[in-house]
């Protein structure tokens, strides 16, 4: 399963694979959403939750984690799932615009397109403005998933258009346990 890398986050799993089974099943409550701020200090494990979940959402088994579209999407190289990395100090809004441009294609392969931006707390001020259009007026096939050190790295215009989940840093005991 996509999941089992995420070592001491049991709360972070549980929401996330009731979320799985919302969108599957097309449902109208409010476990599923259109955008997700992934935070927690380095080492939690932000980023791999954030890919482990696009995996699971675009997997026809739910995240089984050895099917093709888990491995692409894991590895950034599948056709409905796009991470962001940051390459230089910050990120700029033509890289934003970009990846906004291309969110509106739809998903080719899954019902979903998954767009990942890790460190995006590092989007400058304009960046920011120009993804906050694209998350007040989703597309019905785009799921974003944004990670941060902390809520207050990013905006609270953009905090308060996506669910939030904050990951732990594992402790000892959990990270023994895990590699056992």
């Amino acid at each position: 399963r996509v999941f089992e890398g995420l070592v001491g986050q049991t709360a972070v799993i549980s929401a996330l694979e009731s979320a799985i089974t919302a969108a599957r099943e097309n449902s109208t409550g409010q476990e599923m959403t259109h955008a997700w701020l992934f935070t927690g200090p380095p080492g939690s494990g932000r980023s791999n939750a954030a890919k482990a979940f696009a995996a699971a959402l675009i997997c026809k088994n739910s995240g089984c984690g050895e099917c093709d579209d888990c491995r692409t999407a894991f590895l950034g190289t599948h056709p409905d799932v796009e991470i962001l990395d940051v390459n230089g100090i910050s990120i700029k809004i033509d890289e934003i615009r970009e990846v906004v441009s291309r969110s509106a294609w739809g998903a080719s392969l899954s019902k979903w397109r998954v767009v990942i931006i890790e460190d995006c707390d590092r989007m400058t001020e304009a960046a920011a403005n120009a993804l906050l259009k694209a998350l007040e007026e989703p597309s019905s096939q785009t799921i974003w998933l944004l990670c941060a050190p902390t809520l207050q790295d990013v905006l609270p215009t953009i905090r308060s258009r996506c669910r939030h989940l904050n990951l732990k840093t594992p402790t000892a005991s959990e990270i023994g346990r895990a590699h056992v």
